[in-house]
């Protein structure tokens, strides 16, 4: 199976600008495919994205080096598995959508466009996740 076709799927849609898929397991945090734009992700905010959120309304999480602040955390909630989130400013003061969806054994990771709907990311995302949750990864 190649997990690029994941990325590629992601992609397809204009409002998805970047997506990655990372192993979750415990000591197994690793890179599965993604593009350029995610690939500054760490093990260490993987480890926090898939551990305990608590501290994210307080101290949002970040994504490839850069601060979010947590929108909606239903990653735990059946059905839904997704984590919404939204940047910080950049030096354009442009915030982007990221939605995290959560399967049995990896996060699937997707930034949106400058003007994504963060509704429609994580229902882009959530199409993965239950496909790969349903097929048991």
């Amino acid at each position: 199976m190649s997990w690029d076709q994941y990325i590629t799927t992601l992609k397809a849609d204009s409002q998805v600008e970047e997506a990655a898929i990372w192993g979750c397991d415990k000591g197994a945090e690793s890179k599965w495919a993604g593009g350029p734009g995610l690939d500054s992700i760490t093990a260490d905010e993987i480890k926090k994205l898939a551990g305990d959120r608590s501290a994210f309304r307080q101290c949002g999480p970040h994504i490839s080096g850069k601060k979010c602040m947590l929108l909606t955390d239903n990653m735990d909630a059946e059905g839904i598995y997704c984590l919404n989130l939204k940047t910080a400013a950049d030096a354009d003061g442009n915030r982007y959508s990221i939605c995290v969806g959560k399967t049995n054994k990896a996060l699937i990771i997707a930034k949106g466009t400058k003007d994504a709907n963060g509704g429609h990311l994580a229902e882009q995302v959530f199409k993965i996740v239950k496909y790969l949750r349903e097929a048991g990864y």
